[in-house]
């Protein structure tokens, strides 16, 4: 397994594992009409624009490559959310291909992205996760991430995702 950073080029395979990590991992949680509809090109492109714009160690992404196939992602960045102090930085999306579920490959991608944030300088990284998704919060628990109390909700047309917070503390000063 090799772990690396995302680079332009990246974007298909990254989109194609996303809208498949979607359509496994949230059916029953999301509405099915949602997920069937979810775009490898419309995420292609919200990708490339990504990729272009990494600034490491602050703002990018790592790539789980099991030879030449990509099996998971991490993206991470400042935090986005308004009521955070600005040393506090966000994973924003982790997943891993549903095939290598179990094999420690979401840990070494959280393990990296959490080391990027804590080099940018960030005191905190924080992650939103919805709330029913009780195989993601259990990774995150025993990664050492804690929900902080703060929940939002995302409205997306017929229907409203509720998210909860989690938080782990860095090692930056």
């Amino acid at each position: 397994m090799i772990l690396r950073s995302a680079e332009p080029g990246d974007e298909t395979s990254i989109a194609e594992l996303h809208v498949l990590a979607w359509q496994v991992t949230y059916r029953g949680m999301i509405p099915d009409a949602y997920l069937d509809g979810l775009s490898v090109p419309k995420r292609s492109d919200i990708w490339r624009r990504l990729i272009v714009e990494f600034e490491p160690p602050v703002h990018g992404a790592f790539v789980a490559l099991d030879g030449s196939r990509l099996v998971g992602f991490v993206h991470f960045c400042p935090t986005r959310d308004l009521d955070a102090p600005r040393d506090v930085g966000e994973i924003t999306a982790i997943y891993v291909h549903p095939d290598h579920w179990g094999e420690g490959i979401g840990r070494r991608l959280m393990h990296r992205a959490v080391e990027s944030l804590d080099e940018a300088g960030f005191s905190t990284a924080t992650l939103w996760v919805l709330d029913v998704n009780a195989r993601a919060r259990k990774f995150y628990e025993q990664t050492g991430w804690m929900t902080d109390g703060t929940t939002k909700e995302d409205q997306r047309g017929s229907f409203t995702l509720h998210e909860v917070r989690y938080a782990t503390g860095l090692h930056a000063q």
